[in-house]
C-alpha cells in the first residue's frame, strides 16, 4: 500500500517481506515490514517468523488456513495498521516524516523533538559564515557564487517538487541527479558548471555529516566527470604582433597594456586589477619582484618583475585615474576588457578568442 501528499510529492510504502537468508535454526524465515519514505528504506522485525514455503509474497501474508496461520495475519494486519496510523498522525501534525522515525515511534524508542536541520537553513548558514571571511578567506565571487547555488537549489525544490525546502535527511541520490538534470536542462549549465554547483551542494552535506545531522551521505555513489577543457593561448609571434600594433584609441591601447602585463606575470586578471605599490618589493639582489596573495586561493605569489611589465608600470606612474583608484594599473570590469580583447584580436589579425584567462596561461614559460 502506498500513500501520496501531493504537496510535498513524498511517498509512504509498507512492504511485507521474509529473510530468507536469515533462516531460524526451526527452517523458519523472519518476517519483517519494509517501510519506505520518500525512498529512504528501513526494515522492522515483527517478531514472527514463518516456513518459506508458506508464505505468498503477493499476498504478504501466510498461505495457511489453520489457526496459526490466521492469527499470524491478523498480526501482520494489526502491525500495518499501527504503522499507517503514526504515518497518518505526523502528517496531520506536520512533524518530519522518515521511515526511521515511524519504526522508533512503533518500537516506543524515544524521538527527538529537536527540529531536523533543512538543506535550505544550512545552506544559508554556510554562506553567511563564508560572507564574514570575505576577502580573509573568500573573494567575492566566490560567495556570489555559493549564494547562485542556494538560489538554484531553492528554485529546483519549488519547481519540481513543489516544496521551498527539504529536511536533510530526505535528501537521496534520486534527489542529486533531478537537481543534476534541472541545472543542465533549466538553467544551461554545462557538465562542468553543473558539476561546480554539485560540488558546492556536497559541501553542504559534509558539513551535515560532520555535524551528525544526517547519518548517510547521500553522494556516496554519485561520481563527477568533467569534461576537458580545451584553454585558447596565443603564440610568441601573435603576443608579438599585439604588442608591436600600433593602436590609436587609448582605451584599446591601455587594454593592450594590461593584457601583456597578465602575460608576463602570470596573474589573474582579479589580482592584477587590486595590485598596488604595497607589492611591488626588491629581492636580494636588488631585483623588483611582484609579491601578492592571489585573490582566489589567497597564496602569497612570488612573480619576477620583467623588464617589459616594468616599462609598462612606469607609463602609467602619473596616471590620474589609477591614482585615484590606488591601483597600479587601469584595468576595467572583466567584461568590459574582454570585450576589448576581442576588439583587439580583429585588429591584430589573430582569429582567436583573446580573453584575460588565456593571457595567463600563456607567455610565462618563454620569458623565463
Amino acid at each position: 500500500m502506498e500513500t501520496k501528499n501531493a504537496k510535498k510529492r513524498s511517498t509512504f510504502n509498507l512492504l511485507c517481506v521474509i529473510k530468507k537468508s536469515k533462516l531460524l535454526k526451526n527452517g523458519e524465515a523472519p518476517i519483517f515490514v519494509r517501510i519506505t519514505v520518500n525512498k529512504q528504506i528501513t526494515d522492522l522485525s515483527i517478531q514472527g517468523s514463518i516456513l518459506p514455503e508458506l508464505w505468498s509474497q503477493a499476498k504478504e501474508r501466510s498461505k495457511g488456513k489453520d489457526h496459526a496461520a490466521l492469527e499470524l495475519n491478523h498480526y501482520i494486519e494489526s502491525v500495518k495498521s499501527r504503522l499507517f496510523q503514526i504515518h497518518r498522525e505526523l502528517e496531520v501534525d506536520g512533524k518530519t516524516i522518515t521511515a526511521q522515525i515511524i519504526k522508533d515511534i512503533f518500537l516506543g524508542n524515544k524521538v527527538s523533538d529537536e527540529k531536523e536541520k533543512t538543506l535550505v537553513e544550512v545552506h544559508s548558514d554556510h554562506n553567511e559564515r563564508c560572507r564574514k571571511l570575505l576577502n580573509v578567506e573568500y573573494a567575492a565571487s566566490t560567495i556570489y557564487k555559493f549564494d547562485a547555488s542556494l538560489n538554484f537549489l531553492k528554485a529546483f525544490m519549488k519547481q519540481e517538487l513543489n516544496r521551498e525546502d527539504i529536511p536533510l535527511n530526505q535528501i537521496n541520490e534520486d534527489f542529486i541527479r533531478r537537481y543534476e538534470l534541472y541545472l543542465k536542462t533549466e538553467r544551461g549549465c554545462g557538465n562542468n558548471s553543473a558539476i561546480k554547483h554539485l560540488k558546492i551542494f556536497k559541501k553542504v552535506i559534509r558539513i551535515a555529516l560532520a555535524n551528525d545531522w544526517i547519518q548517510k551521505n547521500p553522494f556516496v555513489t554519485v561520481k563527477f566527470r568533467q569534461d576537458e577543457v580545451h584553454v585558447e593561448f596565443l603564440t610568441m609571434e601573435e603576443l608579438t604582433t599585439i604588442m608591436n600594433k600600433e593602436i590609436v584609441n587609448k582605451r584599446l591601447a591601455q587594454i593592450r597594456d594590461v593584457f601583456i602585463f597578465c602575460s608576463f606575470t602570470g596573474l589573474a586578471f582579479v589580482d592584477v586589477k587590486g595590485l598596488t605599490k604595497e607589492h611591488i618589493v626588491k629581492g636580494n639582489n636588488g631585483k623588483a619582484w611582484i609579491r601578492k596573495p592571489r585573490q582566489k586561493t589567497n597564496n602569497m605569489c612570488n612573480i619576477p618583475l620583467l623588464q617589459i611589465p616594468q616599462n609598462i608600470l612606469a607609463k602609467y606612474e602619473d596616471s590620474k585615474e589609477c591614482e585615484l583608484r590606488g591601483e597600479l594599473l587601469p584595468v576595467p570590469t572583466n567584461q568590459k576588457m574582454n570585450a576589448y580583447l576581442k576588439e583587439i584580436a580583429d585588429i591584430c589579425g589573430i582569429n582567436k578568442r583573446l580573453t584575460t584567462h588565456c593571457a595567463r596561461h600563456r607567455i610565462l614559460p618563454f620569458c623565463l
